[in-house]
């Protein structure tokens, strides 16, 4: 099972106000807004934790499908590129990396190698962008697997005998995908 979710640096800066009030308090903790706090750059550090969180949340509904919305149930801590989630009994292991462009996590129940494909699209049409992303990784894994997709659109790449868990993202100018 995995979780990614990837941010477009230059349409978070155009499309969010992190800084209005309130807006830390009803997303991260204590301790998380310590980080943004304490952190060089504020702005990517708030981007990497709701990364952080949302790949972690799409990997806690993979193991309890159902929609909610509590981002700050999902606490991050971190060191490096390396850091974990927890939410009730829940922990994943979340790897991110960072550039001038995006920032993306991946999040998984035991430490593993990293697997996120990131594509960079030519449209900003979000409906293009998801096919793109689909038509992407059908041609990654090949024409012998189908995406499906349950009733809460939890994706999963099956052909037939054996069935992966997948996890799909996309913001701005970017999408990935990522194998479980």
């Amino acid at each position: 099972m995995v979780g990614n979710d990837i941010v477009d640096l230059h349409e978070a800066q155009l499309a969010s106000n992190w800084e209005r009030p309130r807006f830390l308090n009803k997303l991260f903790t204590e301790s998380e807004q310590r980080y943004i706090q304490d952190a060089k750059n504020p702005f990517q550090m708030v981007w990497r934790l709701w990364s952080m969180k949302e790949a972690s949340y799409k990997l806690y509904t993979q193991l309890c499908p159902r929609r909610f919305y509590d981002p700050k149930g999902f606490e991050c801590t971190f060191q490096n590129n390396s850091g974990t989630v927890k939410f009730k009994g829940f922990q994943s292991y979340v790897k991110t990396k960072e550039t001038s462009n995006y920032i993306i996590s991946e999040a998984r129940l035991h430490i593993q190698k990293w697997s996120s494909k990131v594509v960079k699209f030519k449209t900003i049409d979000q409906q293009d962008q998801s096919e793109e992303l689909k038509t992407r990784l059908l041609n990654y894994v090949g024409s012998a697997y189908q995406l499906q997709k349950s009733e809460l659109d939890i994706p999963t790449l099956n052909n037939g005998k054996e069935q992966f868990h997948i996890s799909l993202t996309h913001h701005g100018c970017y999408g990935a995908f990522a194998i479980g």
